[in-house]
């Protein structure tokens, strides 16, 4: 797993990105010298923007910022109650680190854009969320330090965890309850921290927010797709010969990125990341960076996550170790989380070791799909599935017993894992009852033969 944030590159016209050959950081001063100075909006005005950009929250689920904004707007004057703006800037999932380059490169970006939502809303405070593995916090507070800010603003640090950015989540921490959703859902916009409605947000949304008040949304739209205005912020590990964090325009062909950073030809490539789905080489290469050219591809955009694997690598046992993961990080506090993904877990483990046919993976993501209290089994069960479809053959060459005859390397990017270096495993045949425990135990390590001893 990184500990540090990825170089940064761009493919044509940098925005978010703007300055950074210049600069390391762009302290206040580079900041207005790289992107000009900043007018605050009416509330009409912010709404007609965000409506005129198409602007869709860039943390994973895309929901048009403009829907928050209305909702928040109609939620203020039905309550006659103030605003909290919330910047969501965790990033709890590993593989994502496009968060962390804005906050430690241009943080002044996510600032204009939760302040330009204040102002928008009247808003009683700001609330700046960053997770505890503090990369990027001494920046943004810094930051602060070198500017005013519309209304009150603090930076709170929440558990560096998978679930701990998700917006109920997010909420929780603030008010000082567990971080984890709500036993039941809830509309932020309704009552969120303090109980008050809350416009919650991703820190990209955000910055994306400050790039078009300036440009405006003709100018704005000069870059990207009609469906899909402006640049995207792409983080690109696992294979890649050149891990970075990638700004380009919406449409732009996804292998213009993978050659960018030297991505090998491997089995498939996740996209959209650790709730996202897998895709083939061959469709990698025909894609654009989009929500509807990547969905046309069978994968999906999310937060701009991609994670290529080599042609030596184990996709379904690396596949099976995000699903563990996903299990582990889950809150506990309904059924398809606390019973529904271990169970999903296992029988991924199982079909891998060619213990269980490939209908056991089907029947538990079904058993999740559609009943957490979050979305968390959702997309933990389509994650599981995508591996399952796309892997079909090598899924075959496991139920043999065979094996695909490649190595789990521990490539996804999971908090913990292992040392990529070779791992040497010695077997007492004298000692081998052949029973096969020792593949469900070490699923990663062991497989088994026709004959059901270790191949």
């Amino acid at each position: 797993m990184r500990t540090t944030v990825p170089p940064v590159a761009c493919i044509g016209e940098p925005r978010l990105t703007a300055g950074f050959a210049e600069f390391g950081r762009l302290d206040m001063r580079a900041h207005e010298m790289v992107h000009g100075p900043l007018s605050p909006m009416e509330p009409s005005a912010l709404l007609g923007l965000a409506e005129g950009i198409q602007l869709k929250g860039k943390g994973g689920a895309g929901f048009p910022f403009a829907r928050k904004l209305r909702a928040v707007l109609e939620s203020c004057e039905r309550q006659d109650l103030p605003p909290v703006v919330v910047v969501n800037a965790t990033e709890g999932e590993p593989a994502s680190w496009k968060d962390k380059v804005i906050l430690t490169r241009a943080p002044h970006l996510i600032l204009d854009g939760a302040a330009l939502a204040a102002f928008a809303l009247d808003a009683e405070e700001i609330v700046l969320c960053v997770a505890d593995d503090l990369i990027g916090r001494d920046s943004l507070m810094e930051a602060l330090e070198e500017r005013r800010m519309p209304v009150p603003t603090s930076v709170v640090t929440v558990p560096h965890r998978f679930i701990s950015g998700e917006g109920g989540a997010l909420v929780n921490g603030i008010n000082g309850l567990p971080h984890i959703p709500p036993g039941t859902k809830k509309r932020s916009s309704d009552s969120g921290v303090n109980n008050l409605p809350t416009l919650l947000s991703n820190a990209e949304t955000y910055s994306q927010m400050a790039i078009a008040a300036r440009l405006g949304p003709y100018e704005y739209a000069a870059l990207g797709t009609d469906d899909e205005p402006g640049t995207v912020l792409l983080s690109i590990t696992g294979a890649a010969k050149r891990h970075a964090v990638v700004e380009c325009a919406a449409g732009t062909p996804l292998r213009e990125v993978l050659e960018l950073c030297e991505v090998p030809e491997g089995p498939g490539i996740l996209m959209g990341g650790y709730h996202g789905k897998w895709i083939t080489w061959e469709a990698a290469n025909k894609a654009e960076v989009s929500r509807k050219g990547l969905a046309a591809a069978g994968g999906t955009l999310g937060a701009g996550i991609i994670v290529p694997l080599a042609n030596d690598t184990c996709p379904l046992g690396e596949a099976a170790q995000v699903v563990r993961y996903l299990a582990g990080e889950s809150a506990g506090q309904c059924g398809p989380c606390k019973r529904g993904l271990p169970d999903l877990a296992r029988a991924v483990d199982l079909a891998v070791s060619g213990s269980a046919p490939v209908e056991v993976v089907r029947a538990a993501a079904g058993d999740v799909k559609g009943r957490g209290a979050c979305s968390h089994p959702d997309g933990t069960s389509r994650f599981a599935l995508s591996a399952m479809e796309v892997f079909a053959d090598d899924l075959k060459k496991h139920t043999t017993g065979e094996g695909c005859g490649r190595r789990v390397k521990g490539v996804m990017g999971l908090p913990g894992a292992p040392d990529p270096d070779p791992q040497k495993l010695v077997l007492d045949w004298s000692r081998c009852d052949g029973h096969g425990l020792c593949a469900h135990v070490v699923p990663d390590f062991i497989r088994l033969d026709q004959n059901g001893y270790p191949a």
